[in-house]
């Protein structure tokens, strides 16, 4: 469906004048709509870009951060018994090891005093359940946050139990994060996990019964590059007392059997999310296709009102300035917050 341009002060039209996206092939009728539903919503909000540091990035107007001030660990290393499709382990690969406490604890220590270490995300690959045994790392991380206390530290819970839940919080883990899935042909045949979307929605519950803050994510396009369940994964999230919800995108190059996921179904997508959660952070997180996909999408994202993206794509500033959005920049992972205020420009120090 196309949609009449209406002048100098149509998104559309101040989209066409990005350099970046001047060869995108944007849905207009999208736009149209991402542009009322802002004016619904009245002054534009800042967008926080994220530039966590454990990838390397730098963009023509974003600066990434030499500084490890935010890794993220493994405690499995690379290895992961569940093998899902969309992922094949490979988003370990980044991450740094720590696959005993004493050398999470030894690298936390050394990155504070050599890098300036503000906080760090606690990760892993699961079990045949979807389960990461975190338990005996909870008093490192106890130990960290007495001596340590400006850390501020993440953890991807996997599936989990409100007694594992209750563990996390009192170690002090401040924001915890999960996949919400929501097809049950999704969690079969990608995950090839006998669990349920109940059981997703269980830990979900259990996360938001505690004081941490609770960030879900769904993956768009997670069955095979199709969207399946997405509507049924935000229906959970708004059931429930979350922090913020953070979106992605499957990377189709990980695993076999996939397609990209089309563009424009995605910005439709965070149209909806941001309309089925106007009063919780909405985030777009650092899993996505890389090129011309990524630079549409995270136009989408700006549009559609999203509260931050993560290592966003060239254009981003631009676009911003385009259409009026003040904008952040922030050294850590998309999910939590190190501090509190920031000026509503890109900071090019690397200080968090």
């Amino acid at each position: 469906m196309e949609v009449k341009l209406l002048g100098r002060n149509d998104w559309t039209t101040r989209v066409s004048a990005v350099e970046a996206l001047e060869d995108a092939i944007l849905d207009q009728a999208l736009i149209a709509r991402m542009q009322s539903a802002a004016d619904a919503r009245g002054a534009s909000t800042p967008i926080r870009f994220s530039t966590p540091t454990f990838k390397e990035y730098s963009s023509q107007d974003i600066k990434g951060c030499g500084k490890n001030s935010f890794p993220a660990f493994s405690v499995t290393g690379g290895a992961c018994a569940l093998d899902c499709d969309h992922c094949k382990a490979k988003i370990l690969e980044p991450m740094i090891p720590a696959t005993t406490p004493e050398m999470l604890d030894q690298k936390v220590r050394d990155l504070i005093v050599m890098q300036d270490l503000q906080g760090f995300l606690l990760s892993g690959g699961s079990n045949r359940r979807n389960e990461i045994k975190y338990e005996k790392y909870y008093p490192v991380v106890e130990k960290l946050k007495r001596d340590f206390p400006h850390l501020k530290v993440a953890i991807h819970s996997a599936l989990t139990d409100q007694r594992r839940a209750k563990l996390m919080e009192s170690a002090g883990v401040d924001t915890a994060m999960m996949d919400v899935i929501g097809a049950q042909e999704t969690i079969k045949e990608v995950y090839h996990l006998d669990r349920t979307v109940d059981d997703f929605e269980a830990t979900l519950a259990a996360l938001c019964s505690t004081s941490m803050e609770v960030v879900p994510h769904i993956v768009i396009g997670l069955h095979y590059g199709r969207t399946l369940g997405e509507a049924n994964a935000l229906d959970i999230c708004a059931r429930h007392a979350i922090h913020s919800l953070v979106l992605v995108v499957v990377m189709p190059f990980y695993g076999k059997n996939f397609v990209t996921p089309d563009a424009h179904d995605v910005g439709r997508i965070f149209l909806e999310a941001r309309e089925r959660l106007p009063q919780k952070q909405v985030l777009l997180g650092c899993a996505r296709p890389a090129g011309m996909h990524k630079r549409i999408v995270d136009a989408y994202a700006v549009m559609a009102g999203l509260d931050g993206i993560a290592f966003p794509a060239e254009g981003v500033v631009d676009l911003c300035n385009a259409i009026g959005r003040p904008f952040t920049q922030q050294h850590a992972c998309c999910s939590i917050k190190i501090g509190g205020n920031f000026d509503a420009k890109v900071k090019s120090s690397c200080a968090a």
